[in-house]
């Protein structure tokens, strides 16, 4: 493949953007952060004219594929009525009901622009319902950059501390030590641990937040006993349970993970999926809960909030995902089990150990030494083999097919049995591959 015109872009992009890029995530990107002209459906196209068949789906907002009609029309037709009225339309209200009809857990929304707005304001809300401060979180999940959440990122295992003490680390320098005062930490999928802390600490937390899918461990899913036990411990020490279900709302299942666990918390985080692709976030929850922001007191702001071209997008893509008994969703589930199915086959053929978590429309893949333990939490996700994954994923890349470089395939309703048996092809030739040499692209 060749990237002259992306290398020329990125060279020109740092000249006046730091990094040459506007999201870290992207920063390290191979073979460089690449600039893109198109996407259409599953697939997506750079400025060279390279097509990939596009797994990332701009790491998980593009559900519905990279041009959902309704949602393209429903923004056209309210970018001719205006973009911003500092007041309110009837499309938040929709917007809203749709969330409260379909997620458990909703009883009340707010709307924010991006997931890290949303989780700030939900765990704002448990500290003003609770009159406490401490929060726990766990090892390896991500809940957005903001200072006073953005701790205990996924890095190295000597990093980590015990399991009984695990360490307090910073996402990112420039983060003062004094945010992370009021932060508890414990690895994941662990109900002693969870039970000790508890015990120890209960009647100090004002909230317990996690990803029930923990997908910036590695996507880690929960095991159901100890989300039962999480639910049932938060209930007993009057502490509010929070899921950021900025990556599974919508697309684990319409009413997101706590509808596929049966385990209701008290608030939630969306975003991604929820938009159709348009930069929207919400909170949901019990309304005793999200009253508080509708009394006053306890702040919640934002001029581009429920801003009249994202809940156009919103409602479009709710629609069309809650329609029919949710048979637009069950689309990418279909698509996903063949592929998942077809890639575990040819890594078998290929003589791999490859470990798959999560569920068809949001999947990992890991590369595992014979002798491996199951993996349950980040600190077991390190024995995976990063290496082999590298090579794979640039194996994979060459031969046009994109996925997250961390090892997350995000599955849409837009792709096809012809883009998947193009995927199963590639994964079977690249894996064969594995054991030869690599060179950088």
């Amino acid at each position: 493949m060749n990237y002259d015109t992306s290398r020329a872009w990125y060279e020109r992009a740092c000249r006046v953007i730091p990094g040459g890029v506007n999201s870290n995530v992207r920063l390290n990107s191979e073979p460089l952060p690449l600039f893109y002209s198109h996407g259409r459906d599953g697939r997506i196209w750079d400025i060279d004219g390279n097509e990939y068949i596009d797994y990332v789906l701009g790491q998980g907002p593009m559900l519905l594929g990279h041009t959902p009609r309704p949602v393209i029309e429903a923004i056209q037709r309210q970018a001719e009525k205006g973009l911003v009225y500092a007041g309110q339309s009837e499309l938040e209200v929709r917007a809203a009901e749709l969330i409260v009809e379909h997620v458990p857990c909703a009883e009340m929304v707010r709307f924010n622009t991006t997931g890290s707005e949303a989780v700030h304001a939900a765990v704002r809300l448990a500290r003003a319902a609770t009159d406490r401060t401490k929060v726990l979180r766990f090892e390896g999940h991500y809940h957005g950059w903001l200072d006073t959440i953005a701790w205990c990122p996924a890095r190295r295992g000597d990093e980590l501390g015990t399991r009984e003490a695990p360490l307090m680390r910073a996402s990112s320098k420039g983060q003062p030590s004094e945010d992370a005062v009021n932060l508890l930490v414990l690895p994941w999928n662990d109900e002693a641990l969870l039970g000790a802390l508890f015990t120890e600490r209960g009647t100090e937390l004002a909230a317990v937040i996690c990803d029930p899918f923990a997908c910036a461990a590695g996507l880690i899913p929960a095991r159901p006993a100890f989300l039962r036990a999480l639910r049932t411990l938060c209930d007993a020490h009057g502490v509010v349970l929070i899921f950021d279900e900025v990556i599974t709302g919508f697309r684990v299942t319409v009413g997101g993970a706590q509808a596929y666990y049966g385990v209701t918390p008290d608030l939630a985080t969306f975003a991604k999926a929820l938009g159709g692709g348009l930069a929207v976030a919400a909170v949901a929850g019990k309304a005793e809960l999200m009253r508080l922001f509708g009394e006053g007191p306890t702040v919640h702001a934002g001029t581009y909030n429920a801003n009249p071209l994202a809940m156009a997008g919103t409602v479009a893509a709710l629609e069309l995902l809650t329609a029919n008994g949710g048979s637009e969703l069950q689309k990418a589930h279909v698509m996903g089990k063949r592929l998942w199915e077809g890639l575990a086959s040819a890594a078998r053929q290929a003589g791999h150990t490859v470990d798959f978590r999560g569920v068809p429309p949001v999947f990992s893949i890991s590369f595992l030494p014979e002798a491996a333990t199951p993996i349950l939490d980040f600190r077991s996700a390190l024995q995976a083999d990063a290496d082999k994954l590298k090579n794979f994923w640039r194996a994979m890349h060459q031969r046009g097919v994109q996925f997250t470089s961390f090892g997350i395939w995000f599955l849409s309703t837009a792709h096809t049995e012809a883009d998947i048996d193009q995927t199963i092809a590639a994964a079977a030739a690249s894996f064969e591959a594995l054991g030869g040499t690599f060179s950088e692209i």
